[in-house]
């Protein structure tokens, strides 16, 4: 998958696979402070002007890896700003182009109240330092010749979460954040990551307690058709997990439970929101407080499969594995009982496997315990279809119309209108990533280059109904609500 940090992202993975390989040899303590000397040699500097900056951001990237912030303070958010890397953009988001004419008429300089602006021999020039980035010197120039330079990780935020401090250093505000991780990759100097349980996760698996393993429904065509969810199972299970879990299962179950809650609110009159997607559910939570209500009460698939683990192992630690960052929030900061212990995406856990020598290897798809309904869910649409199967199987007859909202975009434009009760449909799917979780910040490849191989896995699949599916699990050993 192509990204604006594709050429620091070797960096970034090398720091996960030296983390993972210490914390495995239980020597992480005493070989953390060699990882930069052994990551950056020197004497010449592979990304930034000189090694020593090279080595202090390659120590904030261990911290990140280890759960910790990169810096001494910690918001507890779990997107942050690296800032020796975020130190390399440039400050002023106003710059003056070669389309300046030098003319008499001083526009620009008249426009601005705060002197930033001074005449030069060709061309003005803007004052970074005294540019409070207003705006005015860019309308006021009749040549159009002030651009606007948006940072990418400003531009990139749905929820505008990030400003700048005095000294130019991105600040991301956790009460904005919806922990989506779109501005991660939109960085070109990698200033931004995101906590992991890189290290948490080796030493459960070290500990000799039941670790399972969940992946998510998105998972499957992104390593190829030969990578099925029997190679995870076999993959994981070498790695030391006790079991292995698809969560496209998990999607069977909240399709169920969610249909249900649909059918309740549509006789009473009211409105839905999906609860699935973690970044939806923090932009309602964050940004459409007064719309809290409207979330559905039924728990995700990741938190179904973990209480479903959770029931017949008390003790169980249960692990997630997919292309979503919002779902370490879902664990952290919306503190759902039952739900799964730890996140990881793809490239953590592959580090983790590389540290420990072993890949995904092509197997028979004949180990399915999710509907193809539930596998889809990673797809957006697909809680949608399938909460609407459900529906039919279960006999409800209602009519129920649905507002897709596809994107960021589109989710703030579904819940605009859900507030201002101008929403003609009754029940929103919310998916902030553009695909759905298909389309994920940590997602293996770009969608559009796997969607043949997912769409020849997920069609191998057993097409048994949603609640024919769960007819083998208990479900009455535990609650599929968020309380």
């Amino acid at each position: 998958m192509m990204y604006a940090d594709e050429n620091v992202i070797r960096i970034k993975h090398d720091v996960l696979y030296e983390v993972a390989k210490l914390a495995f040899e239980g020597q992480l303590e005493s070989g953390r402070d060699h990882i930069a000397m052994e990551l950056i040699p020197g004497p010449t500097p592979q990304f930034r002007c000189c090694i020593y900056k090279e080595r202090e951001i390659i120590r904030q990237r261990v911290r990140l890896a280890e759960g910790k912030a990169p810096g001494s303070e910690d918001d507890g958010n779990v997107i942050q700003v690296i800032s020796s890397a975020c130190e390399d953009c440039p400050i002023s988001s106003y710059t003056v182009t070669e389309n300046c004419q030098n003319c008499i008429g001083k526009a620009c300089i008249n426009a601005c109240k705060f002197g930033a602006i001074r005449m030069g021999r060709h061309r003005s020039h803007i004052d970074a330092s005294k540019c409070k980035e207003c705006g005015k010197c860019a309308d006021a120039c009749p040549y159009n010749a002030i651009a606007h330079l948006k940072r990418p990780c400003k531009f990139s935020c749905p929820v505008d979460a990030i400003t700048y401090d005095e000294n130019g250093i991105s600040v991301i505000d956790k009460e904005k954040c919806i922990r989506c991780g779109k501005c991660i990759h939109s960085c070109p100097f990698g200033a931004i990551g995101s906590k992991t349980y890189i290290v948490d996760v080796i030493e459960a698996l070290k500990s000799g307690k039941k670790v399972y393993a969940m992946a998510a429904p998105a998972t499957e065509g992104q390593f190829g058709r030969d990578i099925t969810m029997a190679s995870w199972k076999n993959a994981m299970k070498e790695l030391g997990f006790d079991d292995f879990y698809d969560v496209g299962l998990g999607g069977d179950m909240t399709a169920a439970y969610e249909a249900e809650e649909w059918a309740e609110a549509y006789k009473e009159g009211k409105k839905k929101v999906t609860s699935c997607c973690p970044a939806f559910v923090n932009m309602v939570r964050l940004h459409y407080p007064q719309l809290a209500e409207c979330v559905s009460t039924t728990v995700s698939p990741m938190c179904a499969v973990s209480r479903l683990i959770k029931a017949k192992e008390p003790d169980a630690i249960t692990v997630f594995i997919g292309p979503c960052l919002a779902k370490k929030s879902e664990v952290v900061d919306q503190k759902i009982p039952g739900n799964a212990d730890y996140v990881l995406t793809y490239s953590e856990l592959r580090a983790i496997m590389r540290a420990k020598g072993i890949a995904l290897q092509p197997c028979g798809n004949d180990d399915q315990i999710a509907s193809t309904y539930g596998k889809r869910f990673a797809n957006s649409g697909g809680v949608t279809e399938a909460v609407l199967q459900s529906l039919k199987e279960t006999g409800e007859d209602i009519d129920a119309k649905v507002y897709r909202a596809n994107g960021a975009a589109e989710c703030k434009k579904a819940l605009l209108l859900l507030r201002a009760a101008k929403l003609p449909e009754d029940f929103v799917e919310g998916m902030i990533c553009d695909g759905g979780c298909v389309g994920g910040p940590s997602a293996f490849k770009d969608q559009m280059k796997f969607r043949k191989d997912r769409d020849e896995l997920i069609q191998q699949a057993d097409n048994r109904e949603i609640h024919e599916n769960l007819e083998d699990y208990d479900m009455d050993s535990f609650s599929m609500h968020r309380e």
